[in-house]
């Protein structure tokens, strides 16, 4: 039997503003969208169109207010070929969070609060 990654879901708030933040900070675009026919909720799954991994991204219209992360220890992580470029992109966007300079890693923060690790390929 084989199992492989298919997707990571992300509930937000706006989706719009999310799906922006994807597309201009980790150059994601849309794949595919899934609408409820009541409008109830929206799903809508981004890809990098290199990988089967996507990243769904869930509206739900009966929300109200922030989702509770938690202590947002988790989060997504993703590599660059080129570390310094996307440093300052993410600089020049001001959504750089935190910063562990000794380990060489970045985290930058969507609209809803979730972390996302920035970090060079073959850094493991």
């Amino acid at each position: 039997m084989k199992l492989k990654i298919n997707h990571f879901n992300i509930n937000v708030t706006d989706l719009n503003k999310s799906i922006l933040f994807y597309k201009e900070n980790l150059d994601l675009s849309v794949l595919r969208e899934n609408n409820d026919k009541n409008g109830e909720y929206k799903i809508v799954y981004l890809t990098d169109s290199k990988q089967d991994v996507t990243i769904e991204l869930t509206w739900i219209k009966s929300k109200i207010g922030k989702y509770n992360l938690g202590d947002n220890e988790f989060h997504i992580a993703f590599t660059t070929d080129d570390y310094q470029k996307t440093y300052e992109k993410h600089k020049n966007n001001n959504v750089i969070v935190y910063e562990n300079k000794e380990m060489g890693v970045y985290f930058i923060a969507d609209p809803d609060g979730y972390w996302i690790e920035i970090f060079p390929e073959n850094y493991y």
